[in-house]
């Protein structure tokens, strides 16, 4: 009997390691480098020490990811409360391959967007995602270079430093639109990244919303309060929590705990802006982050922590951030590869001894054990549903 471990391993899996696999990605690359040019240099050290604006709105042509997001607390003329989360996120994959293939033959850049409506007196939570590269049909999509304006399909967003126009919807179920205006300076945000990655990262803690929603056949204006958070550059963290909080005495905390591979947590950190917009900077060793409980999604299986105590200690807080929906869950891995929980929340508890209310959105990432990489056949189908 022949022995199997001489047999050559056969498959996908033989032609990956295997020799061969090199010349056929480099075969590749040189058709793609005459198919859709060179790839780009993209820059591992794009942070810079003050903000420009509105320069920093734009897309980047040498930042591997970046994406604009923002969020809203927001009521209607009628009292009806709901919050939102519209993302848009640009991908640069001059150095991205799925197997041995360069994905900039499929596109470079590739765009993405999720928008989301907690409806916190109806309790229900739904969302959509988007992407721009479904063959053969793309969706028409661009983010420009020159001016602020990103563009999905019929989702946009779109402006200039002093106000930003956003429209996104729910197919024919839902449509949105706002315009947000800064009531405090944007605040750059610090990073404690390894030498290999670097990102620009800056925040508007706190925008005046006004808008219109037409949820089936009721169309109503809201009004509320908004945050912005906006990212460019090179980086590979996989898991972490991340706190926007808007206080009721005009302060705001945004905290960051990020985990790397060996499940450390140092290079967690935060921002405080205080009433006046002044912010101030701190690191893993200023705060405690202590989950409170549990929830399970029913569809994915995956148990995220669902209530905090939070407590820094210049300014002394300590607070309470409780999600006011359980289910806020988004599994977007047919756009950006990654399912996690973006959630609505309320906060109670006391600023320097002294009683403190405010509201909050948290992002859970990192949680679902059947996260991968990005794969080909995903990039051009999605996931087959039946």
């Amino acid at each position: 009997m022949e022995s199997s471990t001489n047999k050559p391993a056969r498959g996908l899996n033989w032609l990956l390691q295997n020799p061969i696999s090199d010349t056929i990605s480099t075969s590749l690359e040189l058709v793609a480098d005459v198919l859709v040019g060179k790839p780009n240099k993209l820059s591992r050290s794009r942070a810079h020490d003050s903000l420009r604006l509105p320069e920093d709105l734009f897309a980047q042509t040498d930042a591997q990811t970046e994406w604009w997001y923002y969020t809203g607390h927001c009521e209607t003329a009628a009292g009806r409360r709901f919050a939102f989360e519209f993302v848009f996120f640009q991908r640069r994959t001059d150095n991205d391959l799925a197997w041995v293939i360069p994905i900039r033959l499929l596109a470079n850049p590739m765009y993405a967007a999720h928008f989301a409506i907690a409806d916190i007196d109806r309790k229900s939570f739904r969302y959509l995602d988007k992407r721009s590269h479904t063959p053969p049909f793309f969706q028409e999509s661009g983010a420009a270079l020159d001016k602020f304006e990103l563009q999905l399909g019929d989702w946009r967003i779109s402006g200039d430093a002093e106000i930003h126009s956003l429209e996104a919807g729910l197919d024919r179920e839902l449509e949105f639109s706002a315009e947000l205006r800064p009531i405090k300076p944007y605040v750059k945000n610090g990073h404690q990244y390894p030498d290999s990655e670097s990102s620009t990262h800056f925040s508007c803690t706190r925008m005046e919303i006004n808008g219109e929603i037409r949820d089936g056949g009721l169309r109503e204006s809201f009004t509320g309060t908004g945050w912005m958070d906006r990212e460019f550059g090179t980086w590979f963290q996989r898991k972490w929590d991340w706190f926007s909080i808007q206080l009721d005495n005009d302060c705001e905390l945004m905290i960051y705990r990020i985990w790397d591979e060996s499940g450390t947590s140092d290079r967690s950190h935060g921002t405080f802006v205080d009433a006046a917009g002044k912010p101030r900077f701190f690191t893993f060793e200023d705060f405690e982050v202590t989950a409170t409980g549990k929830w399970k999604s029913p569809r994915t299986g995956t148990v995220y922590p669902s209530g905090w105590k939070v407590y820094l200690n210049d300014p002394e807080i300590e607070i309470e951030v409780t999600p006011l929906l359980k289910d806020q869950e988004l599994n977007t891995e047919d756009t950006t590869m990654v399912i996690y929980w973006e959630g609505v929340s309320e906060v109670t508890g006391t600023f320097e001894n002294k009683d403190v209310k405010g509201n909050a959105f948290v992002e859970l990432v990192g949680y679902t054990e059947g996260y991968q990489q990005p794969s080909l056949f995903r990039m051009l189908v999605g996931t087959i549903k039946g």
